[in-house]
Order: structure tokens, then C-alpha cells, then sequence
């Protein structure tokens, strides 16, 4: 049985989005993770970076979600009523 993308284009293009920053998020987070995690291991110290590196990664991660979210609702601040021109 395949799947009908014409019937189900609603369902789908949502499961994409929810997928899409889920999977920003944790990129975010895990990239960090990493980075803090190499930097404790090169200057020896314990656990500091991971922690400072793992908040900063929530933190963007947040951001480009949200970003991500207002994109697609359509309520980015620089068009959010006015018109191409910039007049109300």
C-alpha cells in the first residue's frame, strides 16, 4: 500500500515541521555537547565546558526554533503588517 501524499498533504506537511525542529533542537544540543565535551578533555578540567556548552545549546537551539516556528506561521517581525514597501 503506498502512501497517498495528494490525500494525507495536510497530515504530512505537518509531521515534517514537528520533525524538522525536533531534530534542530537535538542537533543544537548534541553539537554543543560535543564541543564542550573535547574542551574539557583537551585542558583537563572537569565537566565545566560540557555544562557551559550543553545550556548554550538549548539556548540556540531555542532561538532557531523559535525562528523556525514564526517563519512558518508567517509572523516574522519585519513583515508582520506593513506592506513590501514598508507603509501600514
Amino acid at each position: 500500500m503506498l502512501f497517498d501524499y495528494k490525500k494525507n498533504q495536510p497530515w504530512a506537511e505537518n509531521l515534517q515541521i514537528v520533525t524538522q525542529l525536533g531534530l534542530t533542537m537535538a542537533g543544537c544540543i548534541l553539537f554543543c555537547f560535543f564541543i564542550g565535551y573535547y574542551l574539557d578533555k583537551w585542558l583537563h578540567t572537569k565537566g565545566i565546558f560540557v555544562t557551559i556548552f550543553t545550556i548554550l545549546g538549548v539556548i540556540g537551539g531555542a532561538v532557531t526554533v523559535y525562528r523556525q516556528i514564526m517563519e512558518v506561521t508567517g509572523q516574522n517581525k519585519k513583515g508582520a503588517g506593513t506592506t513590501e514597501d514598508g507603509s501600514g
